[in-house]
């Protein structure tokens, strides 16, 4: 499979946004409007390497970024960090980075977005390597597995939807995320009994790197490897809903 990936350290330049991309950050601070026109513009250098003509990508109501036909891709950015990812759909089912930020997480966002197998296997990773943000890593890993997962499936996915595996590196490493039943919080909402395992949606692999004051994540999802989009409103009864 082939993708095109750009990133930056910086704001880059380069041509302007189109109107639609301009309308959409018409009210912004002047450093979030910076930060969307530069990853749209390394976006955009991805398309170009594939041979596709730069579009816009504007934001849908749902706040994903709509890729141009035939083509899938991921965009991600924290302070300092821009990036992008773009394939052909004809080689990918789905591509998710994340950027954050190289520290960890606070004890309260890390108990609401972990299992807790998920902080016994932190606590053994924090163990042997101490000097990687683990918790960060792996809230990044699920970032990216939802970037993947949205755009195929149409639906929500919780922190509690899906669990993560770090494999451990010098700096960087490979990790899993499969989706997971009974999620604590799933029983507070609306959708309890939503199965993601029931919709047959894979685990994923993906490749984690952490340095100079940012974590990174990716994930890409072979064409012909995710389930379709119909089957994301499966219920752990076997019941079809449609996904919205």
């Amino acid at each position: 499979m082939y993708a095109a990936a750009r990133e930056s350290t910086r704001d880059v330049t380069g041509p302007p946004l189109f109107e639609a991309e301009l309308r959409q950050v018409a009210d912004v601070l002047p450093a979030r409007r910076a930060e969307y026109t530069t990853v749209r513009r390394v976006a955009r250098a991805c398309l170009v390497e594939l041979g596709v003509p730069p579009a816009a990508l504007v934001r849908g109501v749902d706040g994903a970024p709509r890729w141009p036909a035939g083509t899938v891709g991921s965009l991600t950015h924290c302070r300092g960090y821009r990036a992008a990812a773009v394939a052909r759909s004809r080689d990918a089912d789905g591509l998710g980075i994340d950027a954050e930020p190289c520290a960890p997480l606070p004890a309260r966002v890390l108990a609401q977005v972990t299992s807790a197998a998920e902080r016994t296997h932190l606590a053994e990773l924090r163990a042997s390597d101490p000097d990687v943000p683990w918790c960060r890593v792996l809230f990044s890993a699920k970032e990216a597995y939802y970037k993947v997962w949205y755009p195929a499936m149409g639906c929500w996915l919780g922190f509690d939807d899906a669990e993560a595996v770090l494999r451990p590196g010098r700096g960087h490493g490979t990790f899993v995320v499969r989706p997971v039943s009974d999620g604590v919080r799933r029983a507070r909402r609306a959708e309890a009994l939503f199965d993601p395992v029931a919709t047959g949606f894979p685990a994923l692999r993906g490749r984690w790197a952490a340095g100079a004051g940012v974590v990174v994540t990716a994930i890409a999802a072979p064409a012909g490897s995710l389930p379709h989009k119909a089957q994301a409103g499966r219920t752990a009864t076997g019941t079809l809903r449609w996904a919205q």
